[in-house]
């Protein structure tokens, strides 16, 4: 039995942040009914990468989960969710604050009808402050929560990380409070509501740069792939392409020294600590690079390996896909397709529990209202 088995999340949310949480319940065990819109269902079913007309990326996100199409404002419809309403333990949505009130669905109106009830949102802002009604997208919280004025190289225009990071952590974030939420609610026997903000989210994963910013009173810049407090902590590169070097402390970098046969004393002055290192990044990075230059990138890891310092080839996502560790835990699996269907591949889980079974594939992504009939006949149960 899974942690969250016994557990259903009806799931209003589309796109990214909520999907990413559902599928994450899901993965914990929980059972998950996507309600989608009539006709388009999730945008995301139109996003490409396509295989044989189906997205790649909806699969990768939505695989294992069932569907039905309701339109929230007909009477038939809102019929069927407010059945499904009451057999539910968690409900997810993503719409702007106040649309689900508008709609007659809202926090305080759930709560009373079904007091057990837990109410999961994700919004651009929350559902509470100034501008709480403003519509966002991922772009629009890195850039407006300060990620993307620290990212990209130094001197260089501001840069999206390359993962939405805007919506995904916002979707781990709310299924950490969903997670809470359903802890709590076997001690008080109540649901709960769980107000995720895209923009708050971005905040609370930066680390380094809220501490730069407030102790010294100057907001840190991009460094590139270095890290702006830890020194070397970049990428170097070799013959061959860049590889990484992480020492994270003095004794760290001592023991680094030795092992690229460094041409110089981790004594001097300008490099026995890490404040000193930081300081002299530029000066260091390239006393290390006119040696690592001279061979490719597997030389160098092979023997920081044999010597037990952090490093890795960067590599590209085809790479990653075939990286025998993460084989090895399970975390490349395929989407099976039912007969006739198309396969597709997705990342695994990566809590691995000791109560919680490995799989070695996923159940196929839902067509639109595909599940229509199962679900209705779960309700007559």
């Amino acid at each position: 039995m899974a942690p969250l088995s016994g557990i259903t999340v009806l799931d209003l949310t589309h796109v990214l942040a909520g999907p990413y949480c559902s599928h994450t319940l899901q993965d914990l065990g929980a059972k998950v009914i996507k309600v989608e819109r009539p006709g388009t269902g999730d945008d995301t079913r139109a996003f490409p990468p396509f295989v044989n007309g189906a997205s790649a990326y909806f699969a990768t996100l939505n695989a294992g989960k069932q569907s039905i199409a309701l339109d929230l404002k007909a009477p038939t419809d809102r019929d069927i969710l407010d059945r499904l309403l009451a057999r539910a333990d968690v409900v997810l949505e993503n719409y702007r604050p106040g649309v689900m009130e508008r709609l007659g669905y809202g926090w305080e109106a759930l709560h009373a009808r079904h007091p057990r009830l837990i109410y999961g949102a994700v919004s651009g802002f929350g559902h509470t402050g100034p501008e709480a009604g403003k519509p966002a997208y991922d772009m629009v919280v890195q850039a407006r929560g300060g990620v993307m004025s620290i990212t990209g190289e130094e001197g260089g225009p501001p840069v999206r990380v390359g993962a939405s990071i805007g919506d995904i952590v916002a979707g781990m974030f709310l299924a950490q409070g969903v997670l809470a939420a359903l802890y709590d609610r076997e001690r008080t026997g109540e649901g709960a509501k769980v107000d995720v903000a895209m923009l708050d989210s971005q905040l609370a994963i930066q680390e380094h740069a809220i501490a730069l910013a407030s102790a010294t009173g100057v907001a840190p810049g991009r460094t590139g792939a270095r890290h702006p407090t830890i020194t070397p902590f970049s990428t170097y590169r070799a013959a061959d392409g860049f590889f990484v070097i992480a020492a994270g402390n003095d004794a760290m970098f001592a023991h680094l020294c030795k092992t690229l046969a460094l041409p110089l004393n981790p004594a001097d002055p300008r490099f026995a600590t890490n404040a000193a290192r930081c300081d002299n990044h530029a000066l260091l990075k390239r006393l290390i690079e006119a040696v690592t230059l001279e061979h490719p990138a597997a030389h160098w890891i092979a023997r920081m390996e044999a010597a037990g310092l952090p490093t890795a080839r960067v590599q590209d996502m085809a790479e990653v896909l075939r990286d025998p560790q993460l084989l090895a835990r399970a975390m490349v699996l395929p989407v099976l397709p039912d007969a006739g269907g198309t396969t597709f591949t997705a990342p695994g889980n990566p809590i691995k529990m000791s109560s919680l079974p490995e799989i070695d594939h996923r159940r196929p992504a839902p067509g639109l209202d595909a599940d229509r009939k199962a679900i209705l006949d779960w309700l007559t149960r």
